[in-house]
């Protein structure tokens, strides 16, 4: 029988074989940044090269050519710190500008004009990237890289092969006395150095991906312009879905409620005229028009709902998406973990993303069932909705994931989507939002 203190000996040779595995990992891919030195040393030298040749001799088509290379370079240098040294960094370029055409067939690049396409395309390119900050910051990380990044991948490198070099030749016969003895001193020591490479590998590979960050990352003026983009796009996105929601209610007012008012009032007109000379026939024309009433008054309530649901209003979000899930024809388990309610548009655009991801589960997802949980953790407002439909959901194939993209955009939230073929597909939805008690919050 085993004791209960031999459990954890016995998972102590699992753990160090895991470590011992990670380490050779790392000190695999700083072999392979180390290999890779020559060839950031070649980009370095064609970039001064096309410098050179541009300044000299005007030969500017060489400058894009090579940039685009280096910015190739340069992402391969991002996904290496982002998958392997865990330190991720995203690409802080400025956006390529749009050529436009005119109508006298000249090409506009934003600063003059060009009758040739070719040319005007090139001029934009040459200007695009020699007024981008982060060209330069790609080309200094290349010019140094070799040093400081080769300096960094190759320590422990050179360090693991000087002693691997040892234990191998500590074995092979030596005439000389002296090299005999140094051949034993190499075999009996060549394992310390094979350690001390091992265990640098993973500090030196965080290191060189916070090195690489450190030049290829996006300052903090690039994060700034970024944002105003960002918020630029959504307040587009806002607009043009408060458009189209206005033209909506437009449409169902003047397709429903209001044509049928339009009835009612011919049909009291009708009324007006048969009530003294046919008085029966009459009063079936006050019973039509008593249901006409009814059905546009239950079009408005069907509207006002479509807007901004009264038991959303009245009692917050988690009773309203209880209620939602009511009106789905499809099995729906709603958790709630919500200790207050959010502002009434942060509620509004949580119930109508979860709608929308309910519905394209009942109509693009074939499911049967679906799980709703809410709730607030560390400033986020979150909702996930799991269904158990056939899967292979995707934002670009249509405009309801989409939609809540944008949805969620106005709010500074975010949508994360995991959808394999065959189910189950999940929405994470999160938004930055204090909860407070249920009469005041603050978003």
């Amino acid at each position: 029988m085993s004791s209960p203190q031999a459990t954890p000996v016995a998972g102590e040779p699992r753990g160090a074989a895991q470590e011992l595995r990670a380490a050779v990992r790392a000190l695999g891919r700083l072999a392979v940044l180390t290999l890779l030195i020559p060839v950031g040393v070649v980009l370095a030298t064609a970039f001064l090269l096309s410098f050179l040749l541009w300044g000299c001799l005007g030969m500017f088509p060489l400058f894009p050519a090579v940039i685009r290379r280096v910015r190739s370079v340069a992402g391969a240098g991002r996904w290496a710190a982002g998958h392997w040294s865990q330190v991720p960094v995203p690409p802080p370029y400025r956006p390529r500008p749009a050529l436009e055409r005119t109508l006298h067939g000249w090409y506009w690049t934003g600063h003059d004009y060009h009758r040739n396409r070719w040319f005007a395309g090139m001029s934009l390119d040459v200007r695009w990237l020699w007024n981008d900050p982060a060209t330069w910051r790609d080309a200094l990380w290349l010019i140094t890289d070799p040093l400081v990044g080769g300096g960094i991948a190759a320590g422990p490198v050179l360090l693991a092969g000087a002693g691997l070099y040892g234990v191998v030749q500590a074995p092979l016969p030596y005439d000389l006395p002296f090299g005999g003895l140094s051949a034993l001193l190499l075999g009996l020591l060549g394992p310390v150095p094979i350690a001390g490479g091992l265990g640098l590998a993973r500090p030196a590979l965080r290191l060189h991906g916070r090195w690489t960050r450190s030049l290829l990352g996006p300052t903090e003026r690039s994060r700034l312009a970024r944002r105003v983009e960002q918020l630029t796009e959504i307040r587009l996105d806002a607009t043009e879905a408060q458009a189209a929601e206005l033209r909506r209610i437009e449409r169902d007012l003047h397709d429903g409620a209001q044509a049928r008012l339009v009835a009612v009032s011919l049909r009291l007109g009708a009324v007006a005229a048969l009530i003294d000379r046919d008085p029966e026939q009459a009063k079936r024309v006050v019973t039509d028009t008593q249901e006409n009433v009814t059905q546009a008054l239950q079009e408005l309530r069907d509207l006002v709902r479509g807007i901004h649901p009264p038991v959303l209003a009245e009692r917050g979000l988690a009773e309203g998406v209880r209620a939602l899930a009511l009106d789905v024809p499809l099995k729906v388990e709603v958790r709630t973990e919500l200790p207050g309610r959010a502002e009434a548009p942060v509620e509004s655009a949580v119930y109508f993303a979860v709608s929308e991801a309910l519905t394209n589960a009942v109509k693009h997802g074939d499911a049967r069932h679906a799980t709703v949980h809410l709730s607030h953790t560390a400033g986020l407002l979150r909702a996930e909705v799991t269904d158990d439909g056939r899967g292979g959901a995707d934002p670009g194939l249509g405009s309801g994931l989409r939609g809540i993209q944008r949805r969620l955009a106005v709010f500074d939230g975010t949508l994360t989507l995991t959808s394999p073929p065959g189910g189950p597909t999940r929405l994470i939805m999160e938004l930055p939002c204090v909860l407070s008690s249920p009469r005041t919050s603050s978003c």
